[in-house]
């Protein structure tokens, strides 16, 4: 079993940063994306996410892309810039124009996208090397990348999101169930919508080593989507969503491992593969009597 071998043969110093921040990351995403189909978010993960682009392609520019603490710290500071920014100005711009939500989406997608690409190519003019590999790392995933830094930074992000969704759940179930009601009882629905946007921006920066941004948008849907479907009690739905989420996250490092897949499509495999199932025991407890 190659899964046993790599995590206690002589080389399983490279592995099991990769499981430490694969469960820190399982568990912020896991419950954040209870709230991300609450209130039908799905989209805004997804271009939240893509804006790393946008991100990855300054920093390769920069010439951030080099080894060592430094670099890598200011590499995922100005991707993840971009993220938060990008979060931030969706949240705004859509509450405050008469734009429609869906197309500010949009445009910050191709928008980040675009200024990646041409930062790119500006870079492989100048004669610059080296991007290719930081990208496909960036945007896929990669075990071997994940170091012990990388695994702390994971749990004190999970933490802290921890701790500000535990100060902060009141008005954010409220407004996540019911954005009207809410302002009516005095909740900022403005505030709460940046907060909540804020972290899904944070999760995004720190899944990115392990996941990558292309595929953190399904740690972010589809953990709250199994969990919704198994129960309608929202403390059993968190449970069930931070559950699924460690259990698609290492079981899909365990796939990647035995199968030699990239470890965030391994992940999004193991996931669809729950969400089938949950929807199996839906469909059965609706068909049973009672």
């Amino acid at each position: 079993m190659k899964t046993l071998h790599y995590l206690t043969g002589p080389e399983s110093d490279l592995f099991w940063p990769a499981i430490a921040a694969g469960a820190a990351v399982a568990l912020v995403c896991g419950v954040l994306s209870v709230f991300v189909v609450l209130r039908r978010l799905a989209f805004i993960g997804h271009g939240v996410s893509h804006a790393a682009f946008g991100g990855v392609g300054l920093a390769v520019v920069l010439g951030l892309t080099a080894s060592g603490t430094a670099h890598t710290l200011a590499y995922l500071a100005v991707v993840g810039g971009f993220c938060l920014i990008a979060a931030l100005s969706i949240a705004v711009v859509s509450a405050q124009t008469r734009l429609r939500e869906d197309t500010v989406i949009g445009v910050t997608l191709v928008g980040s996208m675009a200024l990646g690409a041409l930062l790119l190519q500006l870079h492989a003019r100048r004669g610059g090397s080296g991007a290719g590999a930081t990208l496909e790392s960036t945007l896929f995933g990669s075990i071997l990348s994940v170091r012990p830094a990388d695994a702390l930074a994971a749990w004190v992000v999970a933490l802290t999101v921890g701790a500000v969704l535990l100060v902060y759940r009141r008005p954010l179930v409220f407004w996540a169930f019911d954005e009207t009601a809410a302002e009516a009882f005095g909740v900022n629905a403005l505030r709460t919508r940046l907060l909540l946007m804020a972290l899904l921006g944070i999760a995004i920066v720190a899944s990115m080593k392990l996941a990558g941004v292309l595929l953190a948008t399904a740690l972010l849907i589809l953990p709250g989507a199994i969990a919704l479907r198994l129960s309608q009690r929202l403390a059993t739905v968190f449970v069930l969503a931070a559950a699924s989420s460690i259990t698609g996250v290492l079981g899909g490092l365990m796939l990647s491992f035995e199968a030699d897949w990239p470890p965030g499509p391994s992940v999004v495999v193991v996931l669809v593969a729950l969400m089938l199932a949950s929807a199996a025991v839906g469909f059965v407890r609706g068909r049973s009597p009672g």
